[in-house]
C-alpha cells in the first residue's frame, strides 16, 4: 500500500486517489526571470519519479507545471536588461526547458503560462469578489483573509501572525494579512483589461486558476518546495477552497531545499550556520538565483544530466540536498558501479543492458523466482525496493537497494566465472539476464539508465595506451613476485586520476571513469 506525507496533516496517509486509478498532479514551476540553477531543477526531477512510479504501479497521471512568465521580478529584470518582459520571459522559458530535458524530466502533460491564462485568472477573481471572498481598492483585489475561517491551515501559523503583500499597498487593505488577487498598472509594467482597470494578477491566483483549469477544482497532489507552503500553498489553498468550497488538493507535498555543503547559507551567501532540517533553517540556507549560484547550463558542461539527476534523487525528497560539487564527484564515483556491469553484462550476455525489454509496470514485473538461488535473491531485493518506494517515494532508499541488487548481479557471474566464455550455460545466462531485467525495471521507475552516457575519453596521440600498458604489465609482475603493495599503488595512484582497471579472464582492461 503506497503512503504519502502530507503536509496539511503532517502524517503519512494511504494513497487514495480523489478518481479511481487516475492522478492529478500540480507543480509550482519557475518565475523565468533569470537562467536557471541547480536549486530550480529539485522539484522537476523529483516529481518526475514520484510519476514515474505511479505509472508503473498502474495510474494514469496527468502532470501540470505552470510558468510564472509575468511578474514583479520579470518587469524589474526586462527593465534592467532593456528587453521586453515577453522576449525575457520566452528566453528563460526555453533556458528551463532545455535544463530539465538534460535530466530525463520529460513526462511533464502540461506547461500552463500565466499570460495565456488571463481570461481564468480574472473569472476566479470575479467570483471571489461576488462571493464576498474578496474586495476592490483602488483598482487593485485583495483576499479578506478574515473570511477563511481555517486560513493558516497548512503552515499552521495564525492569520493575525501574517503579512501579506506591503508597501504602498497597506493603507488599501482591511486586514494586515490580506494578499492580492490582482494589482493595478503602473506606468510602463505590462497590463491586461479587467473589471478593476488595467494590471495583472498577484502571484498566488494564477496557480489556483491553472490547477483549477487543467486538473478540477479538487486533484490528488500539490508539489512544491518547502519554502512554498507560506505563503504561496496557504494562499492558494484560501482562494480555492473558498471558491469551490471543496479540498483543493488531497494531498501536499514538499521537498527539501537544496544547501550549500556543510552549512547552510546560500551559494554565494555570507553568513552561515550548521544545516537543520527545519523549514527556517532550510530557507536561511537554499540555494537562489541572488546568490550567485551559476546557471544550471554550466554545470551540465561538468556532469552528465544522469549524475546530477542521480545526486537529486539520492537523498529522500522531504529532507534538505547537501550540494557541493564534491558530492555530485562522489555519487558519479558511485554510478561506476552501474556502469561497469553493463558492460560487464554485454560481455558475458552479448546483449546492451540497454537493449533489454523490461516490465514497464509492477504487476508485469511481478514473477516467482522457484528455487533458482540467483532470482530468490533478485526478488527480495525487487520486494525491499517497492517497500522503499511505497513508503513515501523514498527514491535514496531505492537506490540503496539498487546498489545491493548491482552487486548479487556482480556477485553471480563471479561465482559462476561467467566471464570464461566456457562457463556460460543457458541457464546461468537466463538468470542473469532476468535479474538484469529487474535492475533495468527498477531503475527505469527513476528514470534512470534509460541511454548510454558518453565516457570521457583521454586525449589520445598514441602515447596513453602505451603508458596505461606499461603500468598494467608492471601492476601484474607486482602481484606474480607477491608484491601487492606496488600492485595497489598503481591500482590505487590510477583511481585517484579518474582511471578504472578492470581484472578479467582475458587480461586488465581499463577506462576513464565517466
Amino acid at each position: 500500500m503506497l503512503r504519502v506525507y502530507n503536509t496539511l496533516s503532517k502524517t503519512k496517509e494511504p494513497f487514495e486517489t480523489v478518481r479511481p486509478g487516475k492522478v492529478g498532479m500540480y507543480l509550482c514551476g519557475p518565475t523565468v526571470y533569470k537562467p536557471s540553477h541547480i536549486g530550480h531543477m529539485v522539484g522537476p526531477v523529483i516529481f518526475d519519479a514520484v510519476k514515474r512510479y505511479l505509472v508503473y504501479s498502474g495510474y494514469d497521471v496527468t502532470w501540470v507545471v505552470n510558468v510564472t512568465d509575468v511578474d514583479d521580478k520579470l518587469i524589474n529584470e526586462s527593465g534592467a536588461r532593456g528587453v521586453p518582459m515577453k522576449q525575457l520571459a520566452e528566453e528563460m522559458t526555453a533556458d528551463y526547458m532545455s535544463n530539465i530535458r538534460a535530466l530525463g524530466v520529460d513526462v511533464i502533460d502540461h506547461f500552463p503560462r500565466c499570460t495565456a491564462t488571463m481570461p481564468e485568472i480574472i473569472e476566479f477573481t470575479r467570483d471571489l469578489i461576488a462571493k464576498g471572498f474578496a474586495y476592490e481598492a483602488k483598482g487593485d483585489v485583495y483576499f479578506d483573509v478574515s473570511k477563511a475561517p481555517d486560513y493558516g491551515k497548512l503552515s499552521h501559523r495564525r492569520a493575525e501572525a501574517m503579512l501579506g503583500d506591503g508597501g504602498g499597498m497597506v493603507d488599501r487593505k482591511r486586514n494586515s494579512a490580506d494578499f492580492a488577487l490582482w494589482k493595478a498598472a503602473k506606468s510602463g509594467e505590462p497590463s491586461w483589461d479587467s473589471p478593476w482597470g488595467k494590471g495583472r494578477p498577484g502571484w498566488h491566483i494564477e496557480c489556483s486558476a491553472m490547477s483549477c483549469k487543467l486538473l478540477g477544482e479538487t486533484f490528488d497532489i500539490h508539489g512544491g518546495g518547502l519554502d512554498l507552503v507560506f505563503p504561496h500553498h496557504e494562499n492558494e489553498i484560501a482562494q480555492s477552497e473558498c471558491r469551490h468550497g471543496r479540498p483543493m488538493a488531497k494531498y501536499w507535498m514538499h521537498n527539501g531545499l537544496m544547501q550549500a555543503s556543510d552549512e547552510v547559507g546560500k551559494v554565494g551567501g555570507r553568513a552561515t550556520r550548521a544545516a537543520e532540517g527545519d523549514l527556517a533553517s532550510q530557507e536561511a540556507g537554499k540555494i537562489s538565483k541572488s546568490k550567485g549560484s551559476e546557471p544550471f547550463r554550466e554545470m551540465l558542461k561538468k556532469f552528465p544530466g544522469e549524475t546530477i539527476r542521480f545526486f537529486l534523487l539520492s537523498t529522500h525528497y522531504r529532507r534538505p540536498i547537501d550540494f557541493s560539487a564534491g558530492r555530485i564527484r562522489e555519487v558519479e564515483t558511485g554510478m561506476e558501479t552501474f556502469y561497469r556491469f553493463f558492460k560487464r553484462y554485454e560481455r558475458v550476455a552479448g546483449e546492451s543492458f540497454y537493449d533489454i525489454d523490461a516490465p514497464k509496470t509492477r504487476n508485469n514485473g511481478d514473477f516467482t523466482p522457484g528455487k533458482d538461488p540467483l532470482l530468490k535473491s533478485v526478488a527480495e531485493w525487487r520486494n525491499r525496493y517497492l517497500e522503499a518506494m511505497d513508503d513515501d517515494f523514498n527514491t535514496g532508499g531505492g537506490i540503496a537497494v539498487l546498489y545491493d541488487l548491482v552487486r548479487a548481479l556482480n556477485k553471480f557471474v563471479d561465482d559462476e566465472k561467467l566471464e570464461e566464455p566456457g562457463r556460460r550455460d543457458a541457464a546461468k545466462l537466463k538468470s542473469l539476464r532476468h535479474g538484469a531485467a529487474v535492475l533495468k525495471e527498477l531503475a527505469g521507475t527513476l528514470g534512470l539508465f534509460r541511454e548510454p552516457v558518453a565516457e570521457k575519453t583521454a586525449a589520445d596521440d598514441g602515447l596513453t595506451p602505451r603508458l596505461m600498458d606499461l603500468l598494467i604489465a608492471l601492476r601484474a609482475e607486482a602481484r606474480k613476485k607477491k608484491d601487492f603493495a606496488t600492485a595497489d599503488r598503481i591500482r590505487n595512484g590510477l583511481s585517484e586520476i579518474g582511471v578504472v582497471l578492470e581484472d578479467r579472464p582475458g587480461g586488465t582492461e581499463w577506462s576513464v571513469k565517466s
